[in-house]
C-alpha cells in the first residue's frame, strides 16, 4: 500500500506540472486575456440567441432562427438532458481556455505511454512530444477547439484498448468506455472517424499476431469486451449521435438531390461531399518534409519577415516608404508556396522526435512496430488527397462515411499521434540492456548519417529541387514586373535554409547526447533529462512562432468585433420580424447572426438546402429568393468602404397566402422553377411531396391529380405572425375559401410540427426550403412548434447506458476492495 501511494503521488506530481506547463505557455490567461481563435469568434455570433435563452430562461432551445434561415442547434453546443459525460469533461477541463486543452493533450498521452512503458519517464517525455506538436498548438490559435478538444482524448482510447488486449479486461473496459465518452462528447466525430481507422489498422495487426500465435480465441474476447466499451459509450452520447445523424442529412455533408450545377453542368453524384471540396486542402507529397523541417515549405501564409529580408530591400525599390515596406513584409508577403489554399502553420513534429522515430526502425521488433507504422504510412497517404488520387478516390468511393470530411489534410493527426508512440518505444528499447550494444550504435550511426545527410542534401541543392513558388505564381514569373516574387522566393529559400540548418543542429546534438549514454559517458538519469529539454527547446520554439502572448486579446476587444456599425443600428430600429443578408461581411460570417436574424452564417455543417440556394441565387442577387426569405435588408460596402443599410421594401413578409401552386417533377425542376417566378403570387412543390403529402394529412384537398391548383384570395384574407419564439411560432389566418399559406421558415421534417387550433396536421416543403400549409376557409391559428422526437429517445437511451456504467463502476470497486485484486489494484 505504502508503494502504491508512492507510485501515485510521484504521479499527482507529474500532472500538478502539466497543470502548470499548460498555464506558463498560455500565460496571458492569467491576466483574464482571452486567445484570438476567427473559428470561435464567428461561433460566438452562430450560437449567441442559443446562449442568450439559456441565460435568461435556464432552458435549451433546439433550434434558432438567426442562421441559415434557421437550423438546429445539435452542433452549437447544446446542453442534452442527462449529459453526464459533458459534467465530467467539464470537470477535466478546470484550466482556463485554451490551457485545457493544452493539460488534456499532456496527461491522456502520459496515460497511454504507462500503459505501453511502465515507466513515467518515458511517459513524461512522451507527452511533452505529443502536447507541443506544432499542428496541435496551431489547431488551439486557429480556433478550432472541438478538433483539439477530440485529439486530446485519443490517447485515452488508445490506453483502454491496449489494456484489454493485455488481458486485462475490467480496468480496460472501463477505460474504453470512458475514452470513448468523452471522445464522442467532444463532438469533432471527423476526428473520431480517423481514430476509428487507426483502431481498424491496429485491429489487423492484433490479428495477425493473435493467429500466428494461435491466440484467436483471445483476440476475439477482447474484441467483445471492447464492443461492448463502444456501445456502451455511445449509449451514454445517444442524444447528441441520434441527432447529429438525423441533422446531417439535411446538410451539405448529406446527399444532395440536385443532378446539375448552378451553370447547368452536371452534378457529381455522391452521398456526400463532391471530391473536390473534401480534397480542396491536400497537403503536398514534398510538403511531408515540414514534419522535420518546420518552414520546408515558407510555414504559415505569411511569415513575419523583417529589414534585412530581400522583400523589404525590393519594396523600397519600387517607391514604398520605410514604414510601408516594413508592414507589408511583417504581415502580407506571401512566404507559403504549397498548393493547400492556406494553411496556419506547419505540421511539424519535431527533428529530435523524428530522429527517435527512424531509431525504433531499427531496434523495435513485432506488432506495435507495424501497426503504428502501418497507421503513419496510411494517414500520411491518404493526407496527399487529390496528389495520390488512386488511394483518395478508393476510400471516397468505396470505404463507407469518409466522403462526408473534408480537408483531408487533417488526418495527418493521426500521424502526430502514432509518431510519439514509436519514437517513445524505440527510446525505451534503446535503455534496454537485452539489446545488443552494437545495434544500438549502429542504429544511430545509419539513422543520423540518413537524416543528417538528406538535411545537408536539401541545403547543398534546394535551387535545383524547388522552384520555391506555387501553381498560382508560375505565370507571374514571366511577365516583366517580376522583381517582387523574385525577392519572395529568395526570402523563401532563407527560410527553408534557416530551418534546414536549425533541424541538422538538433539531430547532431540529440545524436551527440545518445552517443554519449550508449559510451557511458553520461548517465541514463541524465540523457533522460537532456532528451526532455532538447525536445522542449525543438517543440516549443517552433509552437511560438504562431501561437504566442500576441494572441491573446482583452475580452472586451474580441466583443468590439460584434460592435454593430451605423448600418446595424439603423437595421436594429426596426422591430418587426424580418431577415438581414449582410454583402459586405459575406453569406458565410457569424457576424450578422449574432445581431440580426441573418440568412447566412458560418458552419461546417449548414443546411444543404440554404447552401444550393445561395450557388443558384443568393449570391447573384435574385430578389425574388430574398423576398421569399423576407430578407427586408441588406447590408452593402459603400464606395468608402463603410457598410450601408439597404432596405427592401419587396420583402414577402413572415407568411402569405398564394394565388397558384405548381408541381414538379424533380428536385432540378424545383429549384430552377424559383428563376422568375412571383414569389407572393406562386409556389412550386415536387409531386412526389405533394402526393406523400396527401397521403398523410388529415386535411382536405380537394384537387387532388393536377399539376397546377388555383387559391383565391379575398382582400381581407391574411396570414400574419402573432408571436415569435425560434421553437415556437403562432400565426393568426382569415380566408373566405380554402387557401395555401407560405412560411417564411426553414424546412426541416423531423422535429417542426405543425397545428392548426390546437390540432396536429401535416405541412409541406415548396419553394425549394420554405414550409407550406394548406389552410381551409375560416379564422384560425397556426402553431408551428419544434419538438425533436430524438431528444426524447436519446434521452432514455442516456439513462439505461448511465445505470449500467454505474453497474460496472461498482463491480469494479467491489472487486478493488473487497477481493483486492492485485492486477486491478495495479
Amino acid at each position: 500500500m505504502k508503494n502504491s501511494l508512492k507510485k501515485l503521488l510521484k504521479h499527482v506530481l507529474i500532472i500538478t506540472g502539466f497543470a502548470v506547463l499548460a498555464i506558463l505557455y498560455f500565460n496571458p490567461v492569467l491576466q483574464g486575456k482571452e486567445i484570438i481563435q476567427s473559428d470561435i469568434v464567428q461561433y460566438i455570433g452562430m450560437a449567441k440567441q442559443m446562449n442568450d435563452i439559456r441565460d435568461a430562461y435556464d432552458e435549451e432551445t433546439y433550434w434558432i432562427d438567426t442562421a441559415f434561415v434557421g437550423m438546429p442547434t445539435y452542433q452549437l453546443g447544446v446542453n442534452y438532458p442527462y449529459n453526464f459525460v459533458k459534467k465530467f469533461d467539464r470537470l477535466l477541463r478546470f484550466l482556463p481556455r485554451p490551457a485545457d486543452y493544452l493539460f488534456l493533450y499532456l496527461v491522456c498521452f502520459y496515460f497511454l505511454m504507462l500503459t505501453i512503458t511502465n515507466d513515467f519517464r518515458l511517459s513524461l517525455i512522451g507527452a511533452l512530444a505529443f502536447g507541443f506538436s506544432t499542428y496541435l498548438i496551431i489547431i488551439i490559435g486557429g480556433g478550432h477547439n472541438s478538433k483539439a478538444h477530440a485529439i486530446a482524448y485519443m490517447p485515452l482510447v488508445l490506453s483502454g484498448i491496449l489494456l484489454v488486449f493485455k488481458k486485462r479486461y475490467l480496468i480496460g473496459f472501463l477505460v474504453s468506455t470512458i475514452g470513448l465518452a468523452l471522445e464522442i462528447n467532444a463532438n469533432h466525430f471527423q476526428m473520431t472517424y480517423y481514430l476509428l481507422l487507426l483502431v481498424l489498422v491496429l485491429g489487423i495487426w492484433f490479428l495477425i499476431d493473435a493467429y500466428s500465435k494461435n491466440k484467436v480465441r483471445q483476440f476475439f474476447i477482447s474484441v467483445s469486451v471492447l464492443f461492448g466499451a463502444l456501445f456502451l459509450s455511445m449509449g451514454l452520447n445517444s442524444t447528441n449521435i441520434l441527432a447529429t445523424q438525423e441533422y446531417v442529412q439535411d446538410t451539405t455533408r448529406g446527399k444532395s438531390e440536385l443532378t446539375i450545377n448552378p451553370d447547368g453542368s452536371p452534378k457529381e453524384n455522391s452521398s456526400g461531399l463532391s471530391k473536390a471540396y473534401i480534397t480542396q486542402w491536400s497537403y503536398g507529397i514534398s510538403e511531408s518534409f515540414n514534419l522535420f523541417i518546420p518552414r520546408f515549405m515558407g510555414g504559415r501564409n505569411s511569415e513575419q519577415l523583417d529589414k534585412n529580408s530581400a522583400s523589404y530591400k525590393t519594396l523600397l525599390k519600387l517607391g514604398a516608404s520605410p514604414s510601408e515596406a516594413l508592414t507589408v513584409v511583417e504581415t502580407q508577403i506571401p512566404t507559403y508556396w504549397g498548393e493547400q489554399p492556406f494553411v496556419l502553420g506547419p505540421a511539424y513534429i519535431g527533428a529530435s522526435i523524428l530522429l527517435l522515430l527512424f531509431l525504433s526502425f531499427f531496434l523495435v521488433k513485432g506488432k506495435s512496430k507495424w501497426w503504428l507504422t502501418s497507421a503513419i504510412v496510411l494517414t500520411l497517404f491518404l493526407s496527399y488527397g487529390h496528389n495520390f488520387e488512386l488511394l483518395t478516390n478508393f476510400f471516397i468511393d468505396y470505404v463507407p462515411l469518409y466522403n462526408k470530411f473534408r480537408a483531408v489534410s487533417s488526418i495527418q493527426v493521426i500521424v502526430e499521434l502514432c509518431v510519439p508512440i514509436l519514437a517513445i518505444i524505440g527510446l525505451q528499447k534503446l535503455l534496454d540492456d537485452s539489446i545488443e550494444h552494437s545495434l544500438k550504435l549502429n542504429a544511430l550511426k545509419y539513422t543520423f548519417i540518413g537524416l543528417g545527410g538528406l538535411t545537408i542534401f536539401f541545403l547543398i541543392f534546394k535551387s535545383v529541387l524547388f522552384d520555391f513558388v506555387n501553381s498560382r505564381e508560375l505565370d507571374q514569373l514571366n511577365e516583366s514586373n517580376s522583381d517582387l516574387l523574385s525577392a519572395i522566393i529568395d526570402d523563401r529559400k532563407y527560410l527553408f535554409s534557416n530551418d534546414a540548418w536549425r533541424t541538422l543542429v538538433l539531430i547532431s546534438i540529440f545524436s551527440g547526447v545518445i552517443w554519449m549514454y550508449l559510451k557511458k559517458i553520461l548517465s541514463e538519469k541524465l540523457s533522460l533529462i537532456l532528451f526532455a529539454i532538447i525536445i522542449l527547446f525543438d517543440l516549443v520554439g517552433v509552437d511560438r512562432r504562431y501561437v504566442n502572448n500576441e494572441n491573446f486579446t482583452t475580452a472586451k476587444t474580441i466583443k468590439n468585433y460584434f460592435r454593430p456599425s451605423q448600418a446595424d443600428k439603423e437595421i436594429l430600429n426596426d422591430t418587426s420580424n424580418f431577415r438581414v443578408y449582410d454583402m459586405s461581411s459575406g453569406f458565410f460570417t457569424g457576424k450578422a447572426s449574432y445581431l440580426h436574424n441573418s440568412i447566412g452564417g458560418y458552419h461546417a455543417a449548414q443546411p444543404k438546402r440554404i447552401q444550393e440556394l445561395y450557388e443558384f441565387y443568393l449570391s447573384k442577387g435574385n430578389i425574388e429568393v430574398l423576398n421569399m426569405l423576407n430578407v427586408k435588408y441588406l447590408i452593402k460596402s459603400s464606395e468608402n468602404g463603410r457598410p450601408d443599410a439597404v432596405k427592401n421594401p419587396l420583402a414577402n413578409g413572415n407568411s402569405w397566402f398564394i394565388r397558384k401552386l405548381s408541381l414538379v417533377d424533380t428536385a432540378d425542376e424545383e429549384i430552377l422553377a424559383l428563376e422568375g417566378l412571383n414569389t407572393k403570387e406562386s409556389a412550386v412543390v415536387r409531386k412526389d411531396i405533394w402526393l406523400s403529402f396527401l397521403d398523410d394529412s388529415p386535411q382536405k384537398i380537394r384537387q387532388k391529380t393536377s399539376s397546377e391548383f388555383s387559391f383565391k384570395i379575398g382582400q381581407e384574407n391574411y396570414v400574419k405572425l402573432v408571436s415569435n419564439k425560434p421553437d415556437h411560432l403562432i400565426y393568426n389566418s382569415k380566408n373566405e375559401e380554402s387557401a395555401f399559406a407560405v412560411f417564411s421558415e426553414n424546412y426541416y421534417q423531423p422535429g417542426w410540427q405543425a397545428f392548426l387550433n390546437g390540432e396536429p396536421v401535416e405541412h409541406l416543403r415548396v419553394n425549394y426550403t420554405l414550409r407550406g400549409l394548406p389552410i381551409p376557409a375560416g379564422v384560425h391559428t397556426i402553431d408551428f412548434k419544434f419538438i425533436p422526437k430524438v431528444i426524447e429517445t436519446g434521452s432514455k437511451i442516456t439513462i439505461v447506458s448511465l445505470v449500467i456504467f454505474i453497474l460496472v463502476l461498482i463491480g469494479l470497486f467491489y472487486l478493488i476492495f473487497r477481493k483486492k485484486n492485485p492486477e486491478i489494484i495495479n
